[in-house]
């Protein structure tokens, strides 16, 4: 589907919850002839759906906005499916304990529910069939490239063979200030030169 026929199929999921809306605001079990346990139970499941339906038209609101998303459409999908059960048991409840009439329109809005979520599967389909198709297509260039990779380097350098790790082996030995200066006093001392430039005198050699 075209994104503006998802709009406008989201658009029609609104208003049967909108029914939904209006009709739940017409039960009201306290005037119902039950035992408390069956009453309070029935309270737990209005309760159930009502969160169920809102839940579903947060997914749907974010859905309507982004109709090209996997993601959200799929919770759409799920969050409809979530509702359908609990809307089957209040309708039952409300066919028995207030009037079969009334219960019947709960079961017209949840079959209009499960035919407005039928129609989103084929746009889920066609979206998760696209994904996958770009996926394989990048799969199979990634291959197709890694061959021709190969074809075009083959022969022109050898294997690869993973190094080793090992610590490096420095030849020689840095000298520090401290081992240098008793070496720096056995070298032979340098004759001293005059302020003239020349070598001074040796000194007379004593007498015999």
């Amino acid at each position: 589907m075209e994104p503006d026929q998802v709009k406008a199929l989201l658009h029609k999921i609104w208003l049967a919850q909108y029914r939904l809306n209006d009709l739940l605001a017409q039960v009201h079990p306290e005037k119902w002839a039950m035992p408390p346990a069956t009453r309070q139970s029935f309270g737990q499941s209005l309760d159930s759906l009502r969160k169920a339906m809102a839940a579903e038209e947060d997914w749907r609101s974010q859905f309507e906005n982004r109709p090209d998303s996997l993601y959200l459409g799929f919770q759409t999908y799920v969050a409809i499916s979530a509702v359908l059960p609990r809307l089957d048991g209040v309708a039952h409840s409300v066919s028995h304990y207030e009037n079969p009439s009334f219960g019947a329109q709960y079961s017209q809005a949840a079959n209009q529910l499960f035919d407005l979520q039928q129609l989103i599967e084929p746009h889920l389909a066609y979206l998760l069939k696209n994904q996958d198709n770009v996926q394989l297509t990048a799969q199979t260039n990634l291959a197709s490239c890694e061959n021709q990779l190969n074809f075009a380097m083959n022969g022109k350098q050898g294997i690869a063979v993973p190094m080793k790790n090992i610590a490096p082996d420095f030849k020689g030995r840095r000298r520090t200030a401290h081992s240098a200066a008793p070496a720096a006093s056995a070298s032979p001392v340098a004759p001293k030169v005059a302020a003239t430039g020349k070598p001074a005198p040796n000194p007379p050699s004593p007498k015999q």
